[in-house]
C-alpha cells in the first residue's frame, strides 16, 4: 500500500507546543542579532573616536595647525579608502575628529558609545553647548529615541524650548515637565488655516504617540472631554493626560486663539475640580496646560500664572521653527520669566 503525504497537510497541522518552539528559536535568533549590532556598533564608535584622538595628535605636530590638519585628512582618506573601502571620507574623517573633540574619555558621550548608533551621537557632537549634549545622550538613551526623532527633536530646540520654563534656583520640578513653545509639526495643520478647537483635537488624537514624545517623558494618554461633574454643572475637559514620573494627572486645554483671563480662569476652576473629585490621595498636584497660538506679557503677568506651580500657559506652533523664530521665542519667553521673578521678590 502505497501512503501519500501531503507536506502542506504536515505544517498546518503543528501542535501549540510546536508553534512555541519556532518563536522561541525566533527569539533567540533576533536577541542575538540585536546583540551583535550593538556590539558591532559600540566598537565602531569607540574606534571613530579613537581616529579622531589620533588624527587630533597628528594635527598638534604641524605648525601651520589649520592647513596640515587638512592635509593630514585628505591623504588618510586616500589611504584608508584604498584599502578599507567607503566609510573614510574626508567628511567622516572630520567628523571623528569632532567626535574627539566634543566627547573626552571622561564624558558621558564616550559612555555613550555602547548605548547609541553613531548616527545618533554624529547628531549630537554638533551642538555647541556641553549641557545640550548631554541632555540629548541621556533623553535618547531613556526613551530609545531613533535617529529621525533625535534630529527632530534637535532641530525643534526641545531641550532650550525646556529650559524657557525654568525658573532660576527653582527647586520645583513641574518646570522640568513644561515647554514653551510646544512644536506640533506633525498634525499636518497649514500654518495660516484658522481651524476649530475641535479640529485641533482630533488632529492630535490622529497622531497621539507623537503628541506623547512631545510632550516629553513620563506621559500616558488617559481621556478626551472628560466630564467633571458638580451638583449643579457639568464640564468636559480637552484632554486628560497621566504622569508617573511626576506621578500626577496633567489637563490640557486647547486654544485656537491669544490667550486670555478667561482661559486662566477657566483653567484654575479645572484644576482645582480634579483635585477635589478625581485626584487620588497618593497623587500629587493636578497640573493644567493650556495651549494657545499666543501669549501677551500683561495677561501673563497680572493673573494667577505668575506665581502658580499647577497652572502653565504655552504657545504651540503648526511648523517647524526657523532657528531665528525659535530664539525670538525664547527670548521672549526668558524675559517674562525674569520680570516674574523681579516682581515676585519685591
Amino acid at each position: 500500500m502505497e501512503i501519500k503525504i501531503n507536506k502542506s497537510e504536515i505544517y498546518l497541522s503543528s501542535t501549540k507546543d510546536e508553534q512555541e518552539f519556532y518563536d522561541d528559536v525566533r527569539h533567540i535568533l533576533q536577541t542575538a542579532r540585536n546583540s551583535a549590532y550593538k556590539s558591532v556598533n559600540s566598537i565602531m564608535s569607540r574606534t571613530y573616536w579613537e581616529i579622531g584622538e589620533r588624527i587630533v595628535q597628528q594635527e598638534q605636530r604641524g605648525t601651520g595647525r589649520a592647513k596640515y590638519g587638512d592635509y593630514i585628512i585628505r591623504n588618510l582618506s586616500k589611504e584608508l579608502s584604498g584599502e578599507f573601502g567607503t566609510g573614510f571620507s574626508i567628511a567622516n574623517l572630520k567628523n571623528c575628529r569632532q567626535f574627539y573633540r566634543a566627547f573626552p574619555k571622561d564624558s558621558i558621550g564616550y559612555t555613550a558609545c555602547s548605548q547609541l548608533s553613531w548616527s545618533h551621537l554624529r547628531s549630537i557632537m554638533r551642538l555647541d553647548s556641553e549641557e545640550e549634549r548631554n541632555y540629548y545622550i541621556q533623553e535618547a538613551i531613556k526613551g530609545s529615541w531613533s535617529v529621525k526623532l533625535l534630529e527632530r527633536n534637535i532641530k525643534s530646540g526641545f531641550y532650550r524650548r525646556m529650559l524657557s520654563t525654568q525658573l532660576e534656583n527653582s527647586s520645583v520640578e513641574n518646570y522640568e515637565f513644561v515647554k514653551d513653545p510646544y512644536v506640533l509639526e506633525f498634525m499636518g495643520l497649514p500654518e495660516n488655516y484658522e481651524y476649530k478647537e475641535s479640529e485641533l483635537e482630533r488632529a492630535i488624537l490622529s497622531h497621539i504617540q507623537k503628541f506623547l514624545l512631545e510632550l516629553g517623558r513620563g506621559f500616558s494618554f488617559v481621556a478626551r472631554q472628560m466630564r467633571i461633574s458638580t451638583e449643579t454643572s457639568d464640564f468636559f475637559l480637552d484632554l486628560v493626560f497621566y504622569n508617573y514620573i511626576l506621578k500626577c494627572f496633567v489637563i490640557i486645554d486647547l486654544k485656537t486663539d491669544k490667550l486670555t483671563h478667561q482661559d486662566i480662569g477657566q483653567m484654575d476652576m479645572y484644576v482645582r475640580m480634579f483635585d477635589d473629585l478625581k485626584r487620588a490621595h497618593d497623587d500629587n498636584p493636578t497640573i493644567g496646560i493650556i495651549l494657545c497660538t499666543d501669549k501677551d506679557e500683561t495677561i501673563v503677568k497680572y493673573s494667577v500664572l505668575n506665581d502658580s506651580r499647577q497652572i502653565f500657559a504655552s504657545k504651540y506652533m503648526t511648523v517647524l521653527p526657523t532657528e531665528e523664530e525659535l530664539a525670538y521665542e525664547l527670548e521672549k519667553n526668558q524675559s517674562m520669566l525674569v520680570d516674574n521673578i523681579r516682581q515676585t521678590k519685591e
